[in-house]
């Protein structure tokens, strides 16, 4: 049996871009790179041309995909992230969401 210290603490980050990051393929983009991290959630555009994202999985590789949502896909011109962090939901896979 493993000693439950030695497992990697999840974390959710939920995550608002704002910039030039609609229209720049970031949605797509963000999905490619939080699928090869191994990292489950969401990702959506909203109506004020912000991005909103979801992030789960162990810390170090959700601060990663955080470090990469300050610059994106090379079209993106990125000003700002605001970084919530929650209660991990336990999510399963990535996809694109449409805001409602």
């Amino acid at each position: 049996m493993q000693n439950s210290t030695s497992l990697p603490k999840l974390i959710r980050a939920h995550v608002f871009v704002s910039g030039r990051v609609q229209g720049v393929g970031y949605r797509y983009a963000t999905v490619d790179t939080a699928s090869q991290l191994g990292l489950t959630g969401w990702v959506r555009n909203l109506p004020d041309s912000r991005v909103e994202a979801v992030f789960e999985g162990a810390r170090e590789v959700v601060e990663e995909m955080i470090r990469w949502c300050h610059s994106g896909p090379p079209a993106a011109v990125v000003k700002e992230v605001v970084i919530e962090y929650e209660q991990p939901e336990g999510l399963r896979g990535f996809e694109v969401r449409r805001v409602e």
